[in-house]
């Protein structure tokens, strides 16, 4: 199995897809979803963020526990979850197999509503 420094080998990004983290600012408990190596979202979405940290970093596709959200967050405002507790998110069951030792094990399905149009 590949290993996220497999492919950053210069300065990876600190959190995996699977990892509990915790947001600095707002304390919110989160799962990692995906990530982005730098900010994705359109200059208006950029704009309207209140805490507009540096795009040039890694992003992060954040479940968030006890609620129905995803948030985009960047690396500078992300800490690891030490709490080893389960998150408690409807996505969960869908994108991901098991939960082990504080991480999640992800699955090969899409998001829901990302699946490929027929060509």
């Amino acid at each position: 199995m590949s290993k996220i420094n497999d492919y950053f080998p210069e300065d990876p990004p600190r959190f995996a897809i699977g990892q509990l983290v915790r947001h600095h600012r707002y304390d919110y408990r989160g799962l990692i979803v995906d990530f982005d190596v730098c900010c994705k979202a359109d200059d208006q979405w950029y704009e309207n963020n209140r805490t507009q940290p540096d795009r040039e970093q890694p992003w992060y596709h954040v479940l968030i526990d006890g609620s129905t959200a995803v948030t985009y967050a960047a690396q500078a405002n992300l800490k690891l979850d030490t709490s080893n507790q389960p998150i408690h998110h409807p996505l969960v069951p869908h994108l991901f197999t098991h939960f082990d030792d504080g991480w999640y094990e992800r699955n090969d399905r899409q998001w829901p509503g990302w699946e490929a149009s027929p060509v």
